[in-house]
């Protein structure tokens, strides 16, 4: 299989929220993705956005949407993000009591599905059930709260997904969430990431479009480096 385009999804937690699809549209004709945290104030601390904004987002953008939910009891909410049109809904292995009935689901709704890993789990255990998956997503800080600090140590889940994922030959995008910026995607993507979540490096910048592209320019070349 040849190796895939690097995606870049900023993070709109970073965005101001008061301008949210202004800020959608500010990278429409750079991004991949509009990466979506949906946090609960329950399996995080956090409380951000839920359906009736996604719902309402769709409306204004055509960029594809990676719904990333934080939440308790995913089974209950996440096929109502696929059902208002999210092209991948993950949710995290830590929080679902069934991932491969609730990635059954995501699917027969229209939609990718996402697996998540926090900070503290190993992806280990979690390996054998990528098959049933399009994206696993690696968090490279702890969920639940933006603005931190990338931790390099996450990496070697990165690797080991990828080693696994290429011995099964499984199409699988590996995304990592968390302290992406020009200063650490190049590491994630020799690390076996193709998909890579950017908040702050995004919107924190003077034209997040071109910060976009230069997200995805610096991923490409380590991608393809030897």
């Amino acid at each position: 299989m040849s190796a895939p385009s690097p995606v870049v999804a900023p993070s709109i937690l970073a965005a101001d929220f008061a301008r949210l699809a202004d800020e959608v549209r500010a990278v429409e004709n750079a991004a991949d993705w509009v990466h979506v945290d949906v946090m609960d104030n329950h399996f995080v601390p956090n409380l951000t956005i839920g359906l009736p904004v996604v719902q309402s987002l769709r409306a204004a953008t055509a960029l594809p949407f990676d719904v990333h939910l934080m939440i308790e009891d995913p089974a209950r909410w996440a096929p109502g993000y696929a059902d208002a049109g999210a092209y991948n809904v993950t949710f995290h292995v830590e929080a679902s009591d069934n991932p491969i009935s609730l990635a059954k689901d995501l699917r027969a709704a229209g939609a990718k599905a996402g697996l998540a890993i926090d900070r503290d789990t190993p992806v280990e255990p979690y390996l054998d059930l990528l098959p049933h998956f399009d994206t696993l997503l690696i968090m490279t800080i702890k969920a639940g709260f933006g603005g931190q600090k990338f931790i390099p140590a996450m990496l070697d889940k990165v690797s080991a997904a990828r080693r696994h994922a290429r011995a099964g030959h499984l199409e699988l995008r590996i995304e990592v969430d968390g302290g992406i910026a020009e200063d650490t995607i190049a590491e994630a993507a020799e690390a076996g990431a193709d998909a890579f979540v950017a908040g702050t490096a995004v919107y924190s910048a003077e034209d997040p479009a071109e910060a976009v592209r230069k997200l995805r320019g610096i991923a490409a070349r380590a991608m393809t480096e030897p």
